[in-house]
């Protein structure tokens, strides 16, 4: 059976008892829960009230997280301590993350997700996804995919929309 990495995540998040419904999915409106009750690898940055936050789900095997990512840097470059971007990895082997990260060479936060808790309650739709969130966590905007200029343009509109 040939299945795609992000089926395979779905199937294993299934079968451990993680049910993916409309309601347990992550989406516009929802506070984004305790990022610390979910055991990722990797520092989780401090002092997110008051800032917008992205956080986006990605896998090394994913082109157009690898797209993503240099806006997502040009990004945090951009709005410095305003913005912080969150970066959470799904893949089931470290080394895969870290191949990647040698190759895309950047200034914000990663973390990874080894235990698959987190995607499991956010429930990406697709690789990669990103939560757009205010000052109090909240979520405003989710982008499934990423779409080149376009989606650039919405973020830095959205980013800036948030920061009045």
């Amino acid at each position: 059976m040939n299945t795609s990495p992000l089926k395979k995540l779905t199937l294993a998040a299934l079968l451990a008892g993680t049910f993916f419904t409309a309601n347990a999915a992550l989406k516009v409106g929802d506070t984004l829960p305790d990022l610390a009750g979910y055991k990722l690898e990797g520092p989780l940055p401090a002092g997110l009230k008051g800032k917008v936050v992205i956080v986006d789900f990605w896998a090394s095997w994913c082109r157009p997280c690898a797209e993503l990512f240099p806006v997502l840097d040009e990004l945090q470059k951009k709005y410095g301590d305003r913005l912080v971007v969150l970066a959470v990895n799904v893949d089931e082997q470290p080394a895969n993350m870290k191949k990647f990260l040698t190759r895309h060479q950047i200034s914000f936060n990663v973390v990874r997700d080894s235990e698959q808790k987190l995607v499991a309650a956010a429930a990406p739709e697709t690789m990669p996804t990103s939560f757009v969130l205010d000052g109090d966590g909240r979520v405003c905007f989710q982008h499934n995919g990423f779409h080149g200029e376009a989606t650039r343009r919405e973020y830095v509109s959205e980013i800036e929309s948030l920061l009045k």
